[in-house]
C-alpha cells in the first residue's frame, strides 16, 4: 500500500459560492463557518457564499475564507475513515494543514490568517510590489537573474517553486517588471503578471513577518499528530516550536512546493488528496509526476464519490 498526503490550496483558489454545497448538506460543516463568523466577529460565511467578489479578493478576507472552506471539505470527509501519512499546504494552505494535524485549533487559525492577511496587505503600499509567474525558466538561472536585478537596486526574488517550468517571482514593481522582460536570459518563455495585492514571499514582507511573530507568541501550538511538510524546508516538521518559527519565515521565504511534493513521493506517497476549492495543486502535481494519483475534494459530489475513486 502506498502512502497518502492531504494537501490544501492557497490564495488564488477562492471563488464566490465555494463550500455552499457542503454547507447546505451537512450540519457539521455549518458549524465550521459559524465558528469562523464568531471568531472573526463578522459574517465571513455571507461573503464567501454571496460575495461581492471584490471583497472576497482582499487578502485579509481571502485568507480566512479559504481556510474555512478547506476545513469545511475536510470535515465533510471525516467519516470516510481516511488518515493521511503527511499533510502540506501551499502558502496560506499550510494553516489548513496545521489545523488538520492538530497543531492549531480552527478558531485560532482563522483569526491568525485574518491578521496575516492584514499584515501582508499593509507591509508594502499598493502598487509598489508585484508578482509574476515565469514559465520555462531554470531555477538556478532565474535566481541568478533576480540577484543581478536586486543588486542593481530593484528587489526581485524567487517566491514559489511550483512545478517544473513554473516559478513565481516577487518583489518591487520595477524589479518584477525588469525580470519579466528578461526571462529569456534564464531560459524562460514568458512571464505572466499575477493579480495580487503585494510582493508575497519576498524580503519586502519582513515587516509583516515581524508582526505575525508577535501575534503567534500568544498562540498555543501543539506537536503535530501527522507529519507536516513545511513550505520553507520541504521536509516534515514534528516540533511545535519549529512550526511556529517556520510560519513566520514562510511570509518572506520561497514556497518550496515542487520540492515538498517530490520529497513526499520519495517517501512512498502515491495518492494526493487536494482538499479545498479549485484544483490548482493537483495540476501542479501532475506536472511534477504524472504517475501519482490526485483526487480533488472541492464539491459535495466529490465528497460523495471519494470512496469510489480511492
Amino acid at each position: 500500500m502506498g502512502k497518502t498526503a492531504f494537501i490544501f490550496p492557497g490564495q488564488g483558489a477562492q471563488s464566490v459560492g465555494m463550500g455552499k454545497d457542503v454547507f447546505d448538506a451537512l450540519p457539521s460543516v455549518r458549524a465550521i463557518y459559524q465558528a469562523a463568523d464568531h471568531a472573526l466577529g463578522f459574517p465571513l460565511s455571507s461573503m464567501v457564499f454571496n460575495g461581492p467578489d471584490a471583497d472576497l479578493k482582499q487578502t485579509a478576507n481571502t485568507q480566512p475564507a479559504l481556510l474555512a472552506t478547506s476545513m469545511a471539505y475536510l470535515e465533510a470527509i471525516t467519516d470516510k475513515g481516511l488518515t493521511p501519512d503527511y499533510v502540506a499546504g501551499h502558502s496560506l494552505g499550510e494553516y489548513s494543514a496545521l489545523v488538520c494535524a492538530g497543531v492549531l485549533s480552527f478558531e485560532e487559525a482563522v483569526t491568525i490568517v485574518r491578521a496575516r492577511g492584514e499584515y501582508m496587505e499593509a507591509a508594502v503600499p499598493g502598487g509598489q510590489g508585484a508578482m509574476a509567474a515565469v514559465l520555462g525558466a531554470e531555477r538556478e538561472a532565474l535566481a541568478e537573474l533576480c540577484q543581478t536585478i536586486t543588486d542593481a537596486g530593484h528587489v526581485v526574488e524567487l517566491a514559489n517553486m511550483n512545478c517544473p517550468g513554473q516559478i513565481v517571482i516577487s518583489g518591487s514593481a520595477e524589479g518584477v517588471a525588469e525580470a519579466a522582460a528578461r526571462v529569456k536570459e534564464a531560459g524562460g518563455k514568458r512571464a505572466i503578471p499575477l493579480e495580487v495585492s503585494g510582493p508575497f514571499h519576498s524580503s519586502l514582507m519582513k515587516g509583516a513577518a515581524d508582526r505575525l511573530a508577535d501575534k503567534l507568541e500568544a498562540v498555543t501550538f501543539k506537536n503535530p499528530e501527522v507529519s507536516v511538510v513545511a513550505n520553507v524546508t520541504a521536509r516534515p516538521v514534528d516540533s511545535s516550536t519549529e512550526l511556529r518559527d517556520l510560519l513566520v519565515e514562510q511570509v518572506y521565504s520561497p514556497v518550496l512546493w515542487q520540492d515538498s511534493v517530490e520529497w513526499m513521493i520519495g517517501q512512498g506517497v502515491d495518492t494526493f488528496i487536494e482538499i479545498g476549492p479549485g484544483s490548482v495543486l493537483g495540476g501542479l502535481i501532475k506536472k511534477i509526476d504524472r504517475s501519482v494519483k490526485v483526487i480533488q475534494v472541492n464539491s459535495l459530489d466529490s465528497v460523495n464519490m471519494l470512496e469510489s475513486v480511492l
